[in-house]
Protein backbone atom coordinates (compact mmCIF):
# COMPACT_ATOMS: atom_id res chain seq x y z
CA UNK A 1 0.00 0.00 0.00
CA UNK A 2 1.09 3.82 -0.69
CA UNK A 3 1.08 6.11 2.03
CA UNK A 4 -2.86 7.08 0.64
CA UNK A 5 -4.92 4.93 2.96
CA UNK A 6 -8.37 3.62 1.46
CA UNK A 7 -11.61 5.64 2.16
CA UNK A 8 -14.09 4.12 4.10
CA UNK A 9 -17.33 4.76 1.95
CA UNK A 10 -19.77 2.65 3.98
CA UNK A 11 -19.65 1.07 7.06
CA UNK A 12 -22.81 -1.51 7.97
CA UNK A 13 -23.95 -4.53 10.29
CA UNK A 14 -26.49 -6.55 9.10
CA UNK A 15 -28.23 -9.94 9.48
CA UNK A 16 -27.25 -11.46 6.13
CA UNK A 17 -25.54 -10.12 3.20
CA UNK A 18 -27.15 -11.75 -0.46
CA UNK A 19 -24.86 -10.76 -3.60
CA UNK A 20 -26.89 -11.12 -6.80
CA UNK A 21 -25.52 -13.72 -9.22
CA UNK A 22 -25.61 -11.50 -12.26
CA UNK A 23 -24.80 -8.19 -11.27
CA UNK A 24 -23.04 -9.07 -8.23
CA UNK A 25 -24.62 -6.28 -6.53
CA UNK A 26 -25.29 -6.56 -2.38
CA UNK A 27 -28.47 -6.30 -0.85
CA UNK A 28 -28.22 -6.19 3.25
CA UNK A 29 -30.48 -7.44 4.95
CA UNK A 30 -32.36 -6.26 8.28
CA UNK A 31 -29.66 -4.04 9.21
CA UNK A 32 -28.57 -3.84 13.11
CA UNK A 33 -27.77 -1.05 15.02
CA UNK A 34 -29.31 -2.21 18.95
CA UNK A 35 -29.12 -5.59 19.78
CA UNK A 36 -31.87 -5.78 22.32
CA UNK A 37 -31.56 -8.82 24.84
CA UNK A 38 -33.55 -9.66 28.07
CA UNK A 39 -30.03 -10.99 29.99
CA UNK A 40 -26.69 -11.20 29.56
CA UNK A 41 -24.27 -12.62 28.46
CA UNK A 42 -25.94 -12.79 25.31
CA UNK A 43 -24.60 -15.15 21.72
CA UNK A 44 -25.91 -14.02 18.79
CA UNK A 45 -26.76 -15.99 15.39
CA UNK A 46 -24.97 -14.76 12.19
CA UNK A 47 -23.93 -10.70 11.90
CA UNK A 48 -22.42 -9.01 8.84
CA UNK A 49 -19.76 -6.55 8.95
CA UNK A 50 -20.24 -4.78 5.62
CA UNK A 51 -18.07 -2.13 4.22
CA UNK A 52 -16.61 -0.52 0.85
CA UNK A 53 -13.78 0.89 0.16
CA UNK A 54 -11.93 2.99 -2.47
CA UNK A 55 -9.01 4.87 -3.70
CA UNK A 56 -7.28 1.77 -2.55
CA UNK A 57 -3.35 1.40 -4.12
CA UNK A 58 -2.44 -2.25 -4.78
CA UNK A 59 -2.31 -4.85 -2.24
CA UNK A 60 -3.20 -3.40 0.69
CA UNK A 61 -3.67 -5.64 4.29
CA UNK A 62 -6.77 -5.01 6.20
CA UNK A 63 -8.49 -5.90 9.47
CA UNK A 64 -11.62 -6.20 10.92
CA UNK A 65 -12.53 -6.31 14.47
CA UNK A 66 -14.95 -5.86 17.23
CA UNK A 67 -14.26 -3.90 20.53
CA UNK A 68 -15.65 -3.54 23.88
CA UNK A 69 -16.42 0.08 24.04
CA UNK A 70 -17.26 0.32 28.19
CA UNK A 71 -14.39 -2.54 28.92
CA UNK A 72 -10.91 -0.77 28.09
CA UNK A 73 -11.70 -1.50 24.51
CA UNK A 74 -11.30 -4.92 24.62
CA UNK A 75 -11.03 -6.71 21.44
CA UNK A 76 -13.54 -9.64 21.01
CA UNK A 77 -13.34 -10.68 17.69
CA UNK A 78 -10.46 -9.82 14.98
CA UNK A 79 -10.14 -10.79 11.36
CA UNK A 80 -7.07 -9.92 8.88
CA UNK A 81 -6.80 -10.41 5.21
CA UNK A 82 -5.29 -8.68 2.35
CA UNK A 83 -6.99 -7.10 -0.96
CA UNK A 84 -6.00 -5.87 -4.04
CA UNK A 85 -6.72 -2.65 -5.56
CA UNK A 86 -6.40 -2.08 -9.16
CA UNK A 87 -7.20 1.24 -9.56
CA UNK A 88 -8.27 4.07 -7.84
CA UNK A 89 -10.91 4.29 -8.80
CA UNK A 90 -12.05 0.39 -7.63
CA UNK A 91 -14.83 0.20 -4.87
CA UNK A 92 -13.75 -3.18 -3.36
CA UNK A 93 -16.92 -4.96 -1.08
CA UNK A 94 -15.84 -6.88 2.07
CA UNK A 95 -18.47 -8.97 4.09
CA UNK A 96 -17.11 -10.55 7.03
CA UNK A 97 -19.16 -13.00 8.55
CA UNK A 98 -19.19 -13.64 12.50
CA UNK A 99 -21.22 -16.50 13.73
CA UNK A 100 -22.53 -16.81 17.90
CA UNK A 101 -20.46 -13.38 18.70
CA UNK A 102 -20.78 -12.97 22.49
CA UNK A 103 -21.56 -9.58 24.40
CA UNK A 104 -20.98 -9.84 28.12
CA UNK A 105 -22.82 -7.11 29.00
CA UNK A 106 -25.22 -4.11 28.11
CA UNK A 107 -23.37 -0.85 26.05
CA UNK A 108 -21.19 -0.05 23.22
CA UNK A 109 -19.80 -2.46 20.66
CA UNK A 110 -17.58 -0.94 17.70
CA UNK A 111 -16.73 -2.67 14.57
CA UNK A 112 -13.58 -1.28 12.93
CA UNK A 113 -12.03 -1.49 9.92
CA UNK A 114 -8.35 -0.71 9.20
CA UNK A 115 -6.10 -0.55 6.45
CA UNK A 116 -1.99 -1.13 7.21
CA UNK A 117 -3.48 -0.43 10.84
CA UNK A 118 -4.46 3.05 10.00
CA UNK A 119 -8.13 3.00 11.58
CA UNK A 120 -10.58 4.13 8.37
CA UNK A 121 -13.69 4.14 10.05
CA UNK A 122 -16.36 2.21 12.23
CA UNK A 123 -19.63 1.33 13.10
CA UNK A 124 -21.60 1.11 16.68
CA UNK A 125 -23.87 -1.52 17.71
CA UNK A 126 -25.58 -0.67 21.59
CA UNK A 127 -26.67 -3.38 23.23
CA UNK A 128 -29.41 -3.14 25.67
CA UNK A 129 -31.20 -4.90 28.52
CA UNK A 130 -34.78 -5.45 28.42
CA UNK A 131 -37.52 -6.52 29.91
CA UNK A 132 -40.15 -9.21 28.62
CA UNK A 133 -43.66 -8.81 29.45
CA UNK A 134 -45.33 -11.56 31.27
CA UNK A 135 -47.42 -13.57 29.56
CA UNK A 136 -51.11 -12.96 29.83
CA UNK A 137 -53.20 -15.57 30.90
CA UNK A 138 -55.72 -16.91 27.90
CA UNK A 139 -59.05 -15.04 27.83
CA UNK A 140 -62.04 -18.09 27.90
CA UNK A 141 -64.95 -18.35 25.37
CA UNK A 142 -67.50 -15.06 25.90
CA UNK A 143 -70.63 -16.51 27.80
CA UNK A 144 -73.86 -15.58 26.87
Amino acid sequence: MSQVPPVLLSAILCDRVIFDKVTSMPSLINILQVLNAPKFPVRTGQMVFFCELTNGHGKTRTKVRLIDSTDNEKVLFDKEGTVDFKDVRHVLTLAVALQGVVFAHPGEYRFQILAEDTLLGERSILCRQITIPPKSEEQGPAVI
